[in-house]
């Protein structure tokens, strides 16, 4: 479940639980290019295909807004992340803008992984135990 909170805030169902969470749009932010790539990886896609697998491997608990993805793609397309290319939809035969990802993008996202690696390690430390 998601609904826009105050100070550009998503709020997000934590687990089984019906208390809600909110993850602060800025932190999120930050790691959208990681999903999109990590999706990317095995094979090309297209943006509802991908918007429904990030929500589906966050198990509904992220929901990625269509703006969002978008520039993602304008992006890491112009930073060499990854590439377009139009081709038919196998089911429906309707053009789609499919995404792959490129040798710099599977680079850039090692380093997003080490980062956040390192990101979750300082903050952990912060956290105390329930």
């Amino acid at each position: 479940m998601k609904r826009a909170g105050p100070g550009g805030r998503v709020t997000v169902r934590f687990g089984k639980e019906t208390e809600m969470v909110e993850i602060s749009s800025d932190i999120i932010r930050g790691y959208n290019d990681t999903m999109i790539l990590f999706l990317l990886l095995e094979e090309p896609s297209y943006g509802y295909e991908l918007s429904k697998q990030i929500k589906s491997l966050s198990d509904g608990k992220y929901i990625i807004k269509e703006t969002t993805l978008y520039s993602a793609f304008s992006r890491m397309e112009k930073n060499g992340y990854i590439e377009s290319f139009v081709s038919e939809a196998q089911d429906t035969g309707k053009k789609r803008t499919y995404y792959r990802i490129t040798e710099e993008g599977r680079r850039y996202y090692t380093e997003k992984c080490e980062e956040w690696q390192l990101t979750k390690e300082v903050v952990e430390r912060f956290i105390a135990s329930a």
